[in-house]
């Protein structure tokens, strides 16, 4: 038990070490992930809420997360593909690299910019030491920058406008369900109260009457 730190460590450090882009995607996958399971826990364990919106919510919130992980994932990972592979071809390159490629031009000339074409083996067997370390911090860096670009789009802009396409649908439904269940219900009969009459006043006239005396 206690070799289990170190043994996930080092397959972290083994798995991610030459490809910081790739750990900046399951990083972010998790995190995603853990704030989606933090927010169902929150309205899980809310007293505020009623149980028929928490019915409500947590449909919500499980959508939610799915397009926002599903998201950063598939925007990330094709900005990182994209830009890996325009460097394995050849198509991006370092000053140096250009240069030992155009040294070479008579065994990778035709080779260079198709997809084909692995300079990840050419660098590993043939390219000198100094070369090859700037061809791997390049690619590294270059398809980490569009990782995080990719991150920064899909978090940003992507994943806003398919949550309220969601939560537009969701409630939606929710008002369509209301007014299902209040049209099944019975109607009561409102009846009006009795009315009871009240009787006027009756005005009382006082009538004076007086005599002259005539002496």
């Amino acid at each position: 038990m206690a070799k289990f730190p170190q043994n996930f460590f080092e397959f972290i450090y083994k798995s991610f070490k030459d490809d910081t882009a790739n750990m900046l995607i399951w990083t972010g996958v998790a995190g995603w992930a853990l704030s989606s399971v933090a927010q169902i826990i929150a309205i899980l364990v809310n007293p505020k809420f009623s149980d028929e919106k928490k019915g409500f919510l947590l449909p919500q919130e499980v959508a939610d997360a799915a397009v926002n992980i599903a998201s950063f994932f598939l925007i990330t990972r094709v900005s990182r593909k994209i830009v890996l592979n325009a460097f394995k071809s050849g198509k991006f390159a370092s000053s140096g690299v250009r240069e030992f490629l155009n040294k070479n031009k008579n065994i990778y000339g035709d080779k260079v910019g198709k997809l084909d074409f692995n300079l990840d083996e050419v660098a590993e067997k043939f390219m000198p030491s100094k070369v090859k370390d700037e061809y791997l911090s390049t690619k590294s860096f270059a398809t980490t920058m569009a990782t995080i670009g990719g991150g920064i789009v899909a978090s940003n802009i992507i994943t806003p406008i398919l949550r309220n396409k969601v939560a537009s649908k969701a409630q939606k439904s929710y008002i369509e369900y209301k007014h299902n269940i209040e049209k099944q219900q019975p109607v009561k009969e409102i009846t009006e109260p009795d009315v009871k009459q009240i009787e006027q006043p009756v005005a009382i006239t006082a009538f004076k009457s007086s005599c002259g005396l005539r002496i």
